[in-house]
């Protein structure tokens, strides 16, 4: 990141997070106020302080950990208020987290949580859309924002601008322009000054303001854009070069250090390491309390599972992971111990096109072993591979290996993340779904679109389809 970048960055969150602490300052004090004198309150005690402090504490953390305001100057009004709306509600959603905890809920008024939410989606909604418009109209213009210089040809400047325009952080400010393939020196465009072109770039820029360039030349030699790249450098200039030379859609670019090479990476998504550590210690919590719940089941279903079946109570078989790696997956016998041996002679039923294998009344299911498929108890082993890290609580279904040495490089994109118990396959009728395109299609929406929010509704989806049996066979 450069300082430029950092600049804008520390201005960004610190005026936000100055504005979201005063606005739970003003917030906090006129709920109590309120309170007190519509409803007779007693005075602020120090356990009030201590809930204030902790609500401070919880804005930095939700700041430092979720980072919800990275994209707030791409929001609209609406998608601003919805952020705002969320952002409170996990706000009072902690705080009465934190008097359930301390066993203080008794002693503070119901009615100061509804004030207080109701204030600070104001007053916070109200300092977003006001910061927004002061940096992105008077700061953008001021002598402090980062002047640009904008190198590129007359064919394609139509195209550089309104992408800059749409895209541009409200920190810069384009503060001229020049034209390698056309003289026009003393002309505007759009309002910006045509300042140079190809034979006086050299002469003419280094009286320009400017605090850095842009360059988009896809049609100049490596030679030749090192020339420009150079000349700018030794000023002291940071130049931005476009690297776009392949039209990949769904690609996110970033340039890196690879074993002593500078590379432009591509991926289809990168996700941030904050959200992946809240993801995986989330993944550690559910897995502990999985496991207490199931080993209050093993008893019962062991049992029942070796009066009809004798055999194993568990089930184990490789399956294959995040990347292709491969581990074992475990789970409550639901078969007869001869079940894959019994498999091939069963492929001309499977009811699904593609790679996996479903059919409706399978002869090598036990009755006890549907119930517990239909109750999905027989997943329950497998918070053990949550916890030892093979698996998520919310991901993509892991493929066995016979599956797998089928898979394309389109289907082998389900396997960028670690597999899961749940996900959007499962609560969105898995036994219903036949089509193994149309898993994968669901299976890539949750990896593009990834959030910890996504996965806390999905999990919550997924309590409702084991409740209801939804999709289940």
């Amino acid at each position: 990141m450069s300082s430029l970048q950092q600049k804008q960055r520390m201005i960004q969150n610190t005026s936000i997070l100055l504005i979201e602490m005063f606005s739970i300052l003003i917030s906090y004090i006129l709920s109590l106020n309120i309170r007190q004198i519509a409803h007779g309150l007693e005075g602020i005690t120090q356990y009030y302080i201590t809930i204030l402090l902790f609500i401070f504490i919880s804005d930095i953390l939700l700041y430092l950990l979720m980072d919800w305001n990275s994209a707030i100057f791409k929001r609209g009004y609406f998608v601003e208020f919805i952020a705002v709306l969320k952002y409170n509600l996990f706000l009072v959603l902690l705080w009465s987290l934190f008097m359930f905890v301390t066993q203080n809920a008794q002693y503070f008024s119901r009615l100061v949580f509804v004030y207080f939410f109701v204030f600070n989606t104001f007053f916070t909604y109200l300092g977003h859309i006001v910061l927004k418009k002061y940096l992105d109209t008077f700061y953008r213009k001021s002598s402090a924002s980062s002047k640009c210089l904008v190198i590129t040809t007359s064919e394609l400047i139509k195209d550089v601008l309104e992408q800059i325009h749409a895209n541009m952080e409200w920190s810069h400010e384009i503060s001229s322009i020049v034209l390698m393939d056309v003289d026009r020196m003393g002309e505007t465009y759009e309002g910006l000054p045509i300042v140079a072109n190809r034979e006086n770039l050299y002469e003419v820029t280094p009286s320009l303001l400017m605090d850095e360039v842009f360059i988009h030349l896809p049609d100049f030699t490596n030679k030749q854009m090192e020339k420009i790249i150079n000349s700018f450098e030794y000023a002291g200039i940071p130049v931005h070069v476009n690297v776009d030379f392949f039209d990949i859609l769904t690609a996110y670019k970033t340039t890196e250090e690879f074993a002593g090479f500078t590379v432009l990476s591509y991926a289809t998504n990168i996700f941030d390491y904050r959200r992946m550590i809240i993801k995986r210690v989330l993944d550690i919590l559910g897995a502990i309390v999985g496991l207490a719940i199931t080993a209050v089941f093993t008893p019962f279903v062991a049992l029942a599972i070796f009066i009809e079946s004798p055999g194993p109570i568990f089930f184990k078989q490789v399956r294959i992971g995040k990347n292709g790696r491969e581990f074992n997956i475990y789970k409550f016998r639901s078969m007869y111990p001869d079940a894959e041996e019994r498999k091939a002679a069963l492929m001309k039923e499977n009811e699904m096109n593609g790679l996996m294998f479903k059919m409706a009344d399978d002869p090598r299911i036990t009755k006890v072993g549907k119930f517990i498929r239909k109750t999905s108890i027989d997943e329950l082993p497998q918070f053990w591979n949550i916890l030892i890290g093979d698996m998520s609580l919310v991901g993509t279904r892991p493929p066995t290996k016979d599956e797998f040495t089928q898979y394309n490089l389109y289907y082998r994109r389900r396997l960028s993340i670690k597999p899961g118990l749940t996900g959007m396959w499962q609560v969105s009728g898995r036994s219903d779904i036949q089509d193994f395109d149309e898993v994968v299609q669901l299976d890539l929406r949750y990896i593009d679109n990834w959030s910890l929010s996504l996965d806390i509704k999905i999990l919550f989806q997924t309590v409702f389809v084991v409740l209801f049996h939804k999709g289940s066979r």
